[in-house]
């Protein structure tokens, strides 16, 4: 369930930032930039903080190459379904939603990774506390 939650919150503020149904902050910024300034640097900024809180945890659970493992995982899902004929990239709305999700699963799994290496070894992530 713990992965799932963070999963949808990486969904949701990769989504809050950009998607193709023209409800998102990159839409919102960029046709009332000069009339609703301050608010747009206010929501800028709390999706800025979304980000660096999931790309810290994930480079720091996974680091680079666990983000590209995981992306090639997930490119290789989809070329599996694309191979099977299951999904097809002619529709560039459902291909930023795919884009999306792809992102999604990489921060999840980034922000979750800690919680599943510690349930599946038994060991727990310490961070190095210099004195």
């Amino acid at each position: 369930m713990g992965f799932l939650l963070r999963w949808l919150a990486a969904f949701g503020l990769l989504s809050a930032t950009y998607n193709p149904t023209g409800w998102s902050f990159i839409h919102w910024a960029r046709d009332s930039f000069s009339g609703q300034m301050p608010m747009i640097v206010l929501a800028g900024l709390l999706l800025f903080v979304g980000y660096v809180i999931y790309l810290r945890a994930t480079i720091r659970s996974i680091g680079a190459f666990g983000m590209l493992l995981v992306t090639a995982l997930v490119a290789a899902l989809a070329w599996v379904l694309i191979d099977q004929g299951l999904l097809r990239l002619d529709n560039p709305s459902l291909n930023a939603w795919l884009g999306i999700l792809a992102l999604s699963v990489v921060l999840g799994t980034g922000l979750s990774w800690s919680h599943v290496r510690r349930r599946l070894s038994g060991q727990s992530d310490m961070d190095d506390l210099g004195d």
